[in-house]
């Protein structure tokens, strides 16, 4: 692991979205209902003041993966979906939506969002890093 920050946070008066790239699966969720806020040609690539808050709450949820977060300046977060929901996907990746405690190497974390690795080879565990067989 390097020295960078793990989650990088991009600021507007209404909200705060982080983004945390080796979660990323490039599913593009963000780009396409979003591209005037996330535009990977453009630094910074995410620029919250481009949308009303609650709109870019609603394409920050897409992120399959939650290498997307948001935090409302009012408080709160995403609310988690209940129930929780697991699906596999056909290359083997577990997406899991709902009210999550991932083990991490980092520790315990809440989480509302996630794409687990269903192939064992991913180094980033739990999550899916596209490294084995199910990230194809």
């Amino acid at each position: 692991m390097s020295g960078r920050p793990q989650k990088k946070a991009y600021e507007a008066p209404e909200i705060t979205v982080t983004f945390e790239a080796r979660r990323c699966l490039h599913a593009t969720e963000c780009i396409r209902g979003l591209p005037e806020v996330f535009d990977p040609s453009r630094r910074p690539w995410i620029q919250p003041g481009a949308a009303p808050a609650d709109r870019l709450a609603e394409v920050v949820r897409r992120c399959p993966s939650g290498a997307l977060q948001y935090e409302l300046a009012a408080g709160g977060g995403e609310t988690p979906d209940r129930p929780t929901r697991i699906t596999r996907t056909p290359a083997g990746q577990l997406v899991v939506r709902g009210e999550l405690s991932l083990d991490t190497q980092e520790g315990t974390h809440a989480e509302t969002r996630a794409v687990l690795c269903g192939c064992g080879s991913s180094q980033l565990q739990p999550h899916c890093d596209h490294s084995g067989s199910c990230g194809q």
